[in-house]
């Protein structure tokens, strides 16, 4: 019976987003991306994008109803070094003065379990979009302790190869593979 609500939910999820969600935008301060690969097989190396600018359509009543659409500059990211974050930056990796920005939107929710879901949708890197899934929880939701308004909050993983976006320079020697870890927050839209 589930299933076939779900289904329904899909099938009818933007009419029930309309009449049934709630916008929250995320929180850009606690709000990031962290990105690890292989490098050379000698270390794990790591980075990060930070700056999002998103919503997320909640739904928790039906959550397969749900939407989120992010986006954040190419240029936030961080990787620890100087030199690394410079050549990551140039076309060799996300070229990011012909793609300045980096985006996220998904196209559906499968419901896993009472917190978890997938969420399909196409990423936009490097100018080539490309479909995903991200495997999500949400952490928490309620009111903010010091905000005294509602908020939510999302950890989400999935893997990324780096060459289905023109980014893979030097592989396999570095992992094409990336691993991907999210959180987010996000605060009820006013």
């Amino acid at each position: 019976m589930k299933s076939l609500l779900l289904a329904a939910g899909l099938a009818f999820g933007a009419t029930a987003a309309l009449a049934a969600s709630e916008t929250y935008t995320l929180d850009p301060s606690h709000s990031q991306i962290v990105f690890s690969y292989n490098h050379l097989g000698f270390s794990t190396t790591t980075g990060m994008f930070s700056g999002f600018e998103g919503t997320i359509q909640f739904d928790a009543e039906d959550p397969a109803a749900s939407s989120v659409e992010v986006a954040f500059p190419t240029a936030s990211l961080i990787t620890g070094w100087d030199e690394r974050n410079a050549h990551f930056l140039t076309g060799d990796f996300f070229d990011a003065e012909a793609a300045p920005e980096i985006s996220f939107k998904s196209t559906a929710i499968e419901v896993t379990g009472e917190t978890t879901g997938k969420i399909t949708g196409d990423l936009t890197i490097n100018g080539v979009t490309k479909p995903i899934v991200l495997d999500a929880t949400m952490t928490q939701m309620g009111e903010h302790p010091m905000a005294k308004k509602p908020w939510v909050g999302f950890n989400a993983t999935t893997t990324v190869i780096r060459s289905d976006f023109d980014m893979g320079q030097f592989a396999p020697y570095v992992s094409d593979e990336v691993a991907v870890t999210i959180s987010i927050e996000a605060m009820k839209a006013e």
